[in-house]
């Protein structure tokens, strides 16, 4: 059996609108791991906003990994061991703390199962909260608490301001970070060349694998780097049109278990 690596963003991709992942899906990612091939969530979200799914999904039984926060940080479910990670420089915090507050941006990071913030939370911070089911915890001295190692801190704007709030991070910081949106309100500020593509590589590396063998599927821009990158490279019905013009196979939407025809079609059948 030729052993496949079936990486798969979360939001918008393993689960529905409703943020579920629907019984077809579970089923199908079961039978699976059950095969033998390996499971690898992949998302921006930060690791215990993966938790969840890493539970339903029994990746500790049968030996998964998460790839979180963009690809700055894989664990192994099995151990709980970080196998990877890529932390930010702690020197960009006190201007990243002005620029957003000039801004009227929200900014956070996170720090064990929480979310720091540097202001009173925005309807964004919020939204991020319920999203990963951590609370937030609002500091006095943002720029004096993150004394920490960081994977990445998170700004967050109206749609209608951020991409020219993202240009101006990019401007400022593009030569010590990476910058870009996950969201049309969520701008990610990420240690310098990471991305899920190339935390992937490194992943595989270390498990005796390929590309060839990673069929990688997503949704959002984000989701880009690692639907190049894999041998089979797959775009959700849902997913965002430079997306789907990156991908080598676009499936059904999450709200039509798109997931599954990938999984039957490329993976049990073999």
């Amino acid at each position: 059996m030729d052993e496949k690596v079936l990486v798969l963003d979360i939001d918008g991709t393993l689960t529905n609108s409703r943020k579920e992942i629907s019984p077809a899906t579970k089923r199908g990612i079961l039978n699976t791991l059950k095969r033998g091939h390996k499971v690898i969530l992949a998302s921006g979200r930060p690791t215990p906003g993966m938790r969840r799914y890493e539970r339903e999904l029994e990746l500790e039984k049968y030996g998964g990994y998460l790839l979180s926060f963009n690809g700055g940080r894989i664990v192994e479910c099995r151990t709980g061991e970080i196998v990877y990670q890529r932390t930010l420089p702690l020197t960009i915090i006190p201007s990243l703390y002005k620029f957003a507050g000039d801004n009227g941006c929200g900014l956070v990071t996170y720090f064990g199962d929480q979310i720091i913030s540097a202001f009173e939370p925005d309807e964004y911070v919020l939204l991020e909260s319920r999203i990963n089911g951590m609370s937030v915890k609002v500091v006095e001295n943002f720029k004096a608490y993150v004394d920490f190692d960081i994977n990445k801190c998170l700004v967050t704007a109206p749609v209608e301001k951020a991409p020219e709030l993202e240009r101006q991070l990019r401007e400022r910081y593009g030569d010590r970070v990476s910058v870009y949106r996950s969201e049309p309100f969520f701008i990610e500020i990420m240690p310098q060349n990471v991305d899920k593509a190339t935390s992937l590589d490194r992943m595989l590396m270390t498990v005796g694998l390929t590309r060839e063998n990673a069929i990688c599927c997503g949704d959002g821009f984000n989701d880009i780097s690692m639907i190049q990158y894999a041998g089979l490279g797959v775009a959700m019905g849902n997913a965002q049109p430079a997306v789907k013009d990156a991908a080598d196979y676009i499936t059904g939407t999450n709200d039509e278990d798109g997931l599954v025809t990938v999984i039957d079609d490329f993976i049990l059948t073999e």
